[in-house]
């Protein structure tokens, strides 16, 4: 009877330990956002927290520059963009771009050092059209990030390359051809959290302008004539792109949905119209500043099907639910703040 009881205990263990590996040990926290009844609350791991928290601390900004003296765009040669600054003010943010973005290779992974002017290197072309980027999103997406705005260090934290990009799927349909075709899921990918979700939530709302909705607020007005004309394919799409959300901001669907009607905008929370700004900043970014640099990237930087890197939410904020817990890192960089003049 015993050795039947430990054969049952050594066969059970493992599925028992299979069954809880998805769990998460406590303490769980638990935050109300909403009113009480209608399931509104955020799910948190403080121990997942301590370490994002780690991850997401923005650097001490450089020491502030004076305005007085010649500008930049007069001394140097080729300043396109950031000229209107003091010489001071524009070596300020030149190394403070090195820290953000190269701290390792320093001036030289942008310029040619023994001329410092030179185009040559596509890493400065590509900088310069960054900064750029960077004001439009501090200018014209404040519906967006508020007054709280962007920086280089908000998406590269250190890297050359930011560390959460991304390019259109190689084609794996046919990737296993047990399943016969996979339609673009049906494999456990991590940009939608290892689910069998589409596993390319990015190009049809972040790249393309597909319509996220899935559900009519209308009823069916005959038969043959649908006024939801979603399939369920399109519903899966768009769970995909909620996950992608979710995770990147390290929260679950509550954040911004009421989870009674989670099509109502009018029970929605504030969070909701943010994020909806958030997807066409995304979607303007990728076409009018990403797009565009396809050809100036050497091939060894373009995706599989020849694309260039492109921005989702997790570039910016990587698992917290504002860059950086809110740190308002834009406000030391005025010169971040709008469109730069020659």
């Amino acid at each position: 009877m015993k050795r039947t009881m430990k054969l049952a205990l050594s066969l059970l263990a493992p599925l028992a330990f299979g069954l809880l590996a998805g769990c998460e040990r406590p303490p769980i926290e638990t935050v109300q956002t909403g009113y009480r009844g209608t399931g509104m609350e955020q799910i948190y791991n403080p121990r997942t927290l301590l370490k994002q928290a780690s991850l997401n601390q923005a650097p001490a900004p450089a020491e502030a520059a004076g305005a007085d003296g010649p500008k930049a765009g007069e001394v140097y040669k080729n300043v396109q963009v950031l000229g209107d600054l003091s010489v001071a003010q524009f070596s300020r943010h030149m190394a403070s771009i090195t820290q953000w973005v190269s701290p390792g290779a320093g001036c030289a992974y942008c310029h040619n050092i023994e001329n410092f002017a030179d185009d040559g290197k596509y890493t400065k072309v590509v900088a310069r059209r960054m900064i750029q980027m960077t004001q439009r999103v501090n200018q014209d997406w404040k519906t967006h990030v508020a007054e709280t705005g962007v920086t280089c260090y908000t998406c590269h934290r250190g890297n050359n390359i930011p560390t959460n990009v991304w390019f259109a799927p190689k084609d794996r349909n046919n990737a296993n051809s047990a399943m016969g075709d996979l339609a673009g899921q049906n494999l456990a990918s991590k940009s939608v959290g290892l689910s069998s979700l589409p596993f390319d939530p990015f190009t049809p709302y972040l790249k393309d302008s597909a319509p996220i909705r899935v559900n009519s607020t209308e009823a069916m007005t005959g038969v043959g004539n649908y006024a939801n004309r979603a399939s369920t394919k399109q519903a899966e799409h768009t769970y995909s792109l909620m996950i992608h959300m979710s995770e990147s901001l390290g929260v679950n669907c509550s954040y911004c949905h009421n989870t009674r009607n989670f099509q109502s905008w009018e029970e929605s929370r504030p969070q909701r119209v943010t994020a909806w700004y958030g997807i066409r900043m995304a979607r303007d970014l990728n076409n009018d500043y990403m797009e565009p640099l396809t050809s100036t990237f050497p091939g060894h930087r373009l995706g599989p099907k020849g694309d260039v890197a492109k921005v989702n939410c997790t570039t910016c904020h990587q698992g917290a639910y504002k860059p950086l817990y809110g740190a308002a890192m834009a406000k030391d960089y005025p010169e971040l703040q709008t469109l730069a003049k020659p």
